[in-house]
């Protein structure tokens, strides 16, 4: 199942720097990990905010949860999630 997600980020200002860079870093390798399972698979920066849409791939709803909640910044989320379907009038075979 194909899910499109809208994550914003909002870390604390008064974060300490040396938890936020360590947050940081587990998210970034966490990310990636979920990018190269394909899982994960697309990210793209909305510009001009600490945002980003992702496409992911996964099972069904419960492992998508599993997966957004498993995110070291998911304590400092809004995430908004829409399922997705192949459009009727696609003219592709795939969707890659």
């Amino acid at each position: 199942m194909l899910f499109h997600v809208r994550m914003d980020v909002n870390i604390p200002y008064d974060l300490p720097p040396a938890e936020a860079t360590e947050i940081l870093a587990r998210e970034k390798a966490y990310s990636q990990e979920l990018q190269r399972s394909g899982k994960w698979r697309h990210i793209w920066r909305i510009a001009g905010e600490y945002a980003n849409y992702s496409v992911f791939d996964v099972k069904d709803n419960a492992e998508l949860h599993e997966i957004l909640s498993g995110l070291p910044l998911f304590k400092f989320m809004h995430i908004e999630v829409s399922p997705l379907l192949r459009h009727p009038s696609s003219i592709r075979d795939d969707d890659t």
